[in-house]
């Protein structure tokens, strides 16, 4: 008889180092902006050594986007109506960009070298496109006309970014909730 392999604990100090390093890197990326923070920073404020960060993540960008793809995790379930679906959604990567720091990721992300910013910047579209690929395709299985997902990265997705990273006034839920609207209007 094959012995059973080793269970892991759900939790345990591999979660604690987990979120203590992404808590002290949101805390310092809102508060130094993400050109000041660097991963000796981080490991000093989360109480673990910098290269416990490097070991696991391998650097910065990498840090950043995990970060960003388990604050992706806390996107809203579906409720399967397009219309309130694409809404819930439009809202939340409002209010995911404008948290404290939200947007500062997305700089982060971007201002990494050439090479880097290309990978970060495919997943992170890869991450926009997983959130809402589902729920267009879930309308088409129940019959409802859906956009492409091209149309929302394009009508939706794109104009809240644009309009976080240059501050315009009036972006809010209403407005993010409006895009979904008129891109279904059309």
């Amino acid at each position: 008889m094959d012995p059973e392999p080793p269970t892991r604990r759900p939790g345990g100090r591999s979660a604690r180092v987990r979120d203590a390093v992404h808590r002290a890197t949101t805390d310092l990326v809102a508060k130094c902006g993400p050109a000041n923070v660097t991963v000796p920073a981080i490991a000093a404020r989360a109480g673990v050594t910098a290269s416990t960060i490097y070991r696991r993540w391998g650097g910065l960008p990498e840090l950043l986007a995990d970060i960003d793809a388990r604050r992706s995790e806390a996107a809203p379930e579906c409720v399967d109506d397009l219309r309130e679906d694409l809404a819930a959604h439009a809202a939340w990567t409002l209010e995911d960009l404008s948290r404290p720091g939200g947007i500062a990721f997305f700089r982060a992300e971007v201002a990494a070298d050439i090479d880097e910013r290309r990978a970060v910047m495919r997943e992170c579209l890869r991450r926009v496109s997983d959130r809402f690929e589902p729920m267009l395709a879930a309308a088409r299985d129940r019959g409802e006309p859906a956009p492409s997902l091209d149309a929302v990265l394009d009508r939706i997705v794109a104009p809240l970014y644009f309009r976080v990273v240059f501050s315009i006034p009036g972006t809010d839920e209403q407005y993010a909730r409006g895009l979904a609207d008129a891109l279904l209007d059309d």
